[in-house]
């Protein structure tokens, strides 16, 4: 796999005006936002050879450096590429003889399908020949980051299914949603079921007739339009706090498939374009010691900044 060339663009009147973290990600699709912040704040990206913030808004006949980048997800052979190897590698929190954590970057799967050659799983395998059992202990949507357990060994594997099943693994995340949230806790009790509508889309719908699901949302923090949320699960259904944000009114920020499009295009001026949801700490009881084992995940770098901008 080659490396890409160092890129200069020539910004047009057209562009004039964006800001330049919007513009790396419209001119660098397939790089985590994370990493595009990183660049910038090493000073990889330059501006008419000068470091810029991520707030500098392109003028005109600007020169914009754009660095060399591994940026294809798959290597010749099928293999996974050395871009994907290093961002999963370098995702792992926590590891212990039984268990690996991951702080999964928003827009990687957890696993194979619907058109993607590798996920999460696949990728760490790669990493990891000698750990020939490894498996996910749950799953998180593509576009939400946070925290992944995968198991080393099927007996821990088949503990964390378990104590998953009996609801006694803590999950929490942060969201963003939109609207100011009419109470400081907001519990949601309202039953999930998986439907495919006539145009072939799947969605996840309240109905009575489905599966019990019960989600706790609590205010941190009030913003412009928009509440940020810390969320916990009590049960553990497909798109669960997405949907229910919707069904009390309050859609996560960034939500294309169940949020509000306006609310999302005006957070977008504000450098959004992703989920705002994150996976932040997991908590359970070691089967050994019987110590409870808590894992946190940082919030990604992309969401603070925009948060910061948001705020400001």
């Amino acid at each position: 796999m080659k490396k890409s060339e160092v890129k200069h663009i020539i910004i047009t009147n057209e562009q004039a005006g964006r800001r330049i973290d919007n513009f790396l990600m419209r001119h660098m699709k397939g790089i985590p936002k994370s990493r595009l912040y990183q660049m910038l704040r090493k000073g990889e990206v330059r501006v008419n050879s000068n470091r810029i913030k991520q707030t500098y808004r392109l003028e005109a006949g600007d020169t914009v450096r754009l660095p060399p980048l591994y940026q294809e997800t798959t290597a010749p052979g099928g293999s996974p590429s050395l871009f994907l190897l290093e961002r999963i590698r370098d995702s792992i929190i926590y590891e212990d003889d039984v268990l690996i954590v991951l702080n999964k970057p928003s827009g990687i799967v957890v696993h194979s399908g619907s058109g993607r050659r590798f996920g999460v799983i696949e990728v760490l395998r790669v990493l990891r020949p000698g750990d020939r059992s490894l498996e996910l202990v749950h799953r998180l949507d593509g576009a939400t980051s946070g925290c992944l357990l995968i198991a080393k060994d099927n007996v821990y594997l088949r503990y964390l299914h378990s104590v998953l099943k009996s609801g006694q693994m803590a999950k929490s995340y942060i969201a963003l949603v939109k609207g100011h949230l009419k109470k400081p806790s907001i519990k949601v009790e309202q039953p999930l079921s998986r439907n495919l509508l006539r145009s072939g889309e799947r969605m996840v719908q309240v109905r009575d007739d489905g599966k019990r699901a019960i989600t706790c949302f609590r205010c941190e923090r009030l913003y412009p339009q928009a509440s940020l949320a810390n969320v916990e699960l009590l049960t553990g259904r497909t798109h669960q706090i997405r949907v229910h944000a919707a069904h009390i009114g309050h859609p996560l920020a960034g939500d294309d498939k169940y949020g509000d499009r306006e609310f999302n295009r005006r957070l977008k001026n504000f450098g959004l374009s992703r989920l705002f949801l994150h996976a932040s700490s997991i908590q359970f009881k070691s089967p050994s010691s019987g110590r409870e084992i808590k894992i946190k995940a940082p919030l990604p770098e992309d969401l603070q900044v925009f948060l910061n901008t948001y705020g400001s």
